[in-house]
């Protein structure tokens, strides 16, 4: 048997399988967004989210079945490369809905930020691993943790710049999740915690732009029972509201043309990324919702359980990131939904269409597996031969 079908056999089955199924529901999620617009080529984007996991189940075989040590040498290059064609798209990308956030490469568009995060993940796991070890002045956590907020700010920044709030938003509890497990005392997040929470309300008043306050203060007003201008600011926050209450236990059914979406009343550009919560709601009801989020428990589980059974804390490190990183989109996407958080354009994990994420998300859970797959380092593990002493009669 080859080393390398061994690996494949050593594969996290029960996590690929957690991961095909989410990706199935969402093919059909997004099938239910589209299927009755008139423009052609919004009504296949079905088939495209299927084309772009075929490529994304390529990258995510390829990285598993590689050990994950690479990230030591080339992490680093990776981080500065999707840094670099993030700040090139801040100023010379391609702008949607106020946002330039998107490059076109040949035939297809990338989003870069999703780049920079995983390059961001991937960063951090080899500083947060390996600094203390190439110089005394790094077993200084004050030290490490300024040289994680340097790795972690400058994309964070641009990523702002460019308007992007909610792909920012999720820099938060990435970062937070990896200094968690980074051997930083707990005293010093205690300390950046209240500091942040303190300086929340400046960069609420003097951060964002009137739009983005327009979003808080309205769901405010729409949980306190307040009247808003449902055809105006609320318009989205409402009718997402509408249809997932519509939905009841188990839904309208599969292409019920009775439905929130089909009126028209989501806009076809977001119900199949932003707002593709409201449309699975309405059409499967709250068992089919409570069926997702089951999924994706199970998957959040199954990634914790990788990250107790890794070989080292680089390993762990770069686990607990992806953990952060779909945890802050899960919560993010289906928060801004149900009101308790502020709207910001964010795709759910392997549900909502998008072309890099999907890529992105895949090549993430393949450092996951690849974690699972080279636990035991072989080096190590391997038993060192025995001299052999014969002794002459």
């Amino acid at each position: 048997m080859t080393p390398l079908f061994r690996k494949f056999l050593g594969l996290n089955w029960f996590l690929f399988a957690n991961i095909v199924a989410l990706a199935i529901f969402g093919v059909f999620a997004i099938y239910s967004a589209c299927w009755m617009r008139d423009d052609a080529a919004l009504a296949n984007k079905w088939r495209e989210q299927v084309y772009l996991l075929l490529a994304g189940l390529v990258v995510f075989f390829v990285v598993s079945l590689v050990d994950y040590k690479w990230i030591r040498w080339l992490g680093v290059p990776f981080y500065l490369g999707a840094t670099g064609m993030l700040i090139y798209t801040t100023f010379f990308g391609v702008e949607i809905n106020g946002t330039r956030a998107w490059l076109n490469v040949g035939f297809t568009r990338i989003q870069p930020s999703q780049l920079a995060i995983a390059g961001g993940v991937v960063a951090l796991a080899v500083a947060l691993s390996t600094l203390h070890k190439l110089h005394p002045v790094f077993r200084n956590p004050f030290v490490r943790l300024f040289a994680t907020a340097a790795i972690a700010m400058v994309p964070f920044a641009f990523v702002l710049i460019q308007g992007d709030f909610g792909s920012a938003l999720v820099w938060v509890p990435v970062v937070g999740a990896m200094v968690l497990i980074g051997n930083i005392p707990l005293r010093y997040l205690v300390v950046i915690i209240l500091s942040v929470t303190m300086f929340l309300p400046f960069a609420f008043f003097f951060g964002l732009k009137d739009y983005q306050k327009k979003r808080i203060t309205t769901q405010i007003e729409m949980l306190q029972g307040r009247k808003v201008n449902i055809l105006g600011e609320a318009y989205s926050a409402y009718n997402n509201l509408l249809a997932i209450g519509s939905g009841g236990w188990g839904g309208k059914g599969f292409k019920n043309p009775d439905t929130v979406n089909h009126k028209g009343f989501i806009s076809p550009d977001t119900a199949i990324n932003d707002f593709i919560f409201p449309v699975l709601a309405e059409v499967w009801g709250f068992r089919g919702s409570l069926l997702m989020l089951g999924g994706f428990l199970l998957l959040l589980l199954q990634c914790l359980h990788v990250a107790f059974h890794s070989r080292d804390l680089m390993g762990r490190l770069l686990v607990v990131g992806v953990v952060g990183l779909l945890f802050a989109h899960i919560y993010q996407n289906v928060g801004m939904n149900l009101l308790i958080m502020p709207i910001t354009g964010i795709p759910l994990p392997l549900i909502s269409y998008g072309g890099t994420f999907v890529v992105v998300v895949l090549f993430l859970l393949g450092m996951v597996q690849s974690v699972w797959i080279h636990r035991v380092d072989v080096a190590v593990a391997k038993p060192k031969p025995q001299l052999r002493v014969e002794h002459l009669d």
